[in-house]
């Protein structure tokens, strides 16, 4: 027997627990399990837990406040298969209230997809989780000419980062102090361990941008593509979080990034997919 609730902060121990139990099963970005990413996934405009013998075993939040709406549901392992996702799903529609939809999950399973290609949802985007052991490291030679050196916050770093990524499809650039901004008011933000990549006559031609444990980005510039900078770039954060006794790296690919194989030449192994599906009003 279940019962059916609204839950909130008070809530945080028991969608962190369903959380890390949908991740021991699926795998995903552990970062769902920690109260930032929970309130912002979880706490939104609207919300409804299952909970069994005092144990949530489902919940879901609706955010409202903009079009499309939004959603986040997660299902405990050990209760799937008997509807519950789908009464999830239903619940979320009519809480968007005519709107377009989109659903948001952390930590992808292959029945939860199924379950929103049915009701007419299209994913919009998935990404791998990947998760780099630290006990051992790459060892990447340095590209003829090139060495690394610690990045500062300004304009050189954000050219850098224009440059590298202009020519991949659908980039938006956004303005350089919002860009710069974003990084400077991340308390997880590294700017020890986030490096730019310099050539002998002072050209940046790369750089790699490192948040907490995580490899967040990671450019180079077209003209020094196929040179091992990137690569180089990944192995010196890689060297620089097992420094700090970090035990893993983590970072984030999208499915068809073809960086994706580089990442795993270097000792990333998947984790699990994160994704996104939208669901268009008539």
């Amino acid at each position: 027997m279940l019962t059916w609730q609204e839950f909130g902060d008070e809530h945080l121990p028991a969608l962190a627990g369903l959380a890390e139990a949908c991740l021991a099963a699926d795998g995903g970005l552990p970062l769902l399990a920690e109260p930032p990413l929970l309130r912002a996934r979880l706490l939104q405009t609207r919300t409804l837990g299952a909970w069994h013998d005092g144990e949530l075993v489902a919940a879901v939040g609706v955010g409202t406040g903009r079009t499309p709406a939004t959603a986040t549901g997660l299902v405990h392992p050990a209760w799937r298969g008997r509807g519950i996702g789908g009464r999830l799903l239903d619940w979320a529609d009519e809480q968007a209230g005519g709107t377009d939809l989109l659903l948001t999950t952390e930590t992808w399973n292959a029945g939860a997809e199924d379950l929103f290609t049915a009701r007419g949802f299209a994913r919009t985007f998935l990404e791998w989780v990947l998760r780099h052991d630290l006990d051992a490291l790459p060892d990447v030679p340095a590209p003829d000419g090139v060495r690394l050196e610690p990045a500062t916050l300004g304009p050189e770093l954000f050219d850098t980062y224009r440059a590298s990524f202009a020519d991949r499809p659908g980039f938006v650039e956004p303005a350089p102090d919002e860009w710069l901004g974003e990084l400077r008011d991340d308390d997880g933000y590294r700017p020890e361990l986030s490096m730019l990549a310099r050539t002998a006559d002072g050209r940046a031609v790369g750089f790699v941008n490192v948040i907490d444990d995580w490899v967040d980005q990671v450019g180079v510039v077209p003209g020094w593509r196929g040179r091992r900078v990137g690569a180089y770039l990944v192995a010196g954060a890689l060297r620089g979080l097992a420094g700090t006794g970090a035990g893993a790296a983590w970072l984030c690919v999208n499915d068809d990034n073809p960086a994706a194989a580089l990442y795993r030449r270097l000792g990333f192994r998947d984790a699990g997919r994160r994704a996104r599906y939208l669901h268009r009003r008539p």
